[in-house]
């Protein structure tokens, strides 16, 4: 049995615009590394974590990936096993794009592989969902999903958990500016309305069901139109430097929608190819530039594989 294993996970976009809670998507840059290896001392440990400025605890009880990690032990009855962890933060934290999510999923995946569970991943979503309710005070799933699964993903239920993975065109890429600022998640939510007009509730349906008929069509077009959303957009883009500025900037450069990702500060657009998103990257880059604000940018096409073994 192998006693060592390297895992990257991917970044995610969760809400997606208008699907609040309930959609997200897996991108190919940025994401998590965690190595894992067996020991012979059953627990867990967690001996480094790099490139989290020192924010990040060691302690197994109040990390997202020794404590979802330590649930699924439990879980297939595995507590005579022993762990040690080295986790490798390749993206920045609070940023909006799935941070905690990944490392969970790394760490998730890294002891399946390692102990030879030919478990249907989707079972591991509720100990990701672990880690989630830890790092942000809410078991979400839209960013733990995509990150285990790859691609595009619908939460229809959260009681009991159902998750549909969802098609999406293959020329579909996706571009993403994260403005270094802090917009925390759960303060985050904090700011989101607890009630909502039937008016809005009825354009917001609207929209997250044009968004999955353009991903089932390969419409993007009608992925582009039905991608507004009038719930929570408007109150966390104040929390983003320029938002709308941005926007118009994507769309002049021929973006085909642009919106939040996550909660913040991380915008994104979606685009046809990958030289639009390039250029949109570089212009957003350089605008935030000009505020005095450094900005980390991406450039994607959806990532279908989810998480993926180095070595």
């Amino acid at each position: 049995m192998k006693k060592s294993i390297k895992v990257f996970a991917p970044a995610t976009v969760a809400n997606v615009v208008c699907g609040f809670d309930v959609l997200g998507f897996a991108v190919n840059e940025p994401g998590d590394e965690v190595i894992m290896n067996m020991v012979d001392k059953p627990g867990i440990t967690i001996s480094k974590i790099t490139g989290d400025n020192g924010r990040l605890p060691l302690d197994p009880k109040r990390n997202t990936v020794s404590v979802s990690v330590e649930h699924y032990l439990k879980s297939i009855d595995r507590t005579d096993v022993g762990f040690d962890i080295e986790l490798h933060k390749k993206m920045p934290i609070g940023s909006g794009l799935g941070s905690s999510s990944a490392s969970t999923v790394a760490g998730l995946f890294a002891a399946k592989t390692l102990l030879g569970d030919e478990t249907d991943p989707v079972k591991l979503l509720r100990f990701a969902r672990k880690g989630e309710e830890m790092a942000c005070g809410h078991g979400h799933a839209d960013n733990v999903a995509p990150a285990l699964l790859g691609g595009f993903v619908l939460i229809r239920s959260y009681d009991p958990l159902d998750v549909v993975k969802l098609p999406h065109p293959k020329g579909l890429h996706c571009a993403i500016v994260f403005p270094d600022v802090d917009v925390p998640t759960r303060e985050a939510r904090q700011i989101i309305r607890n009630k909502i007009q039937m008016k809005d509730a009825v354009t917001q349906w609207g929209n997250i069901a044009g968004l999955v008929s353009g991903l089932f069509m390969n419409d993007i077009d009608l992925i582009g139109r039905s991608m507004h959303d009038v719930l929570v957009e408007p109150t966390r883009s104040i929390l983003i430097p320029d938002f709308y500025k941005m926007r118009d900037m994507a769309m002049e450069l021929g973006a085909v929608s642009f919106g939040i990702s996550g909660s913040g500060p991380s915008v994104f657009a979606f685009t046809r190819d990958e030289d639009t998103a390039k250029r949109i990257t570089q212009r957003l880059g350089q605008h935030l530039a000009k505020l005095k604000i450094n900005s980390f940018t991406y450039e994607s096409s959806i990532n279908d594989h989810g998480p993926r073994v180095l070595g």
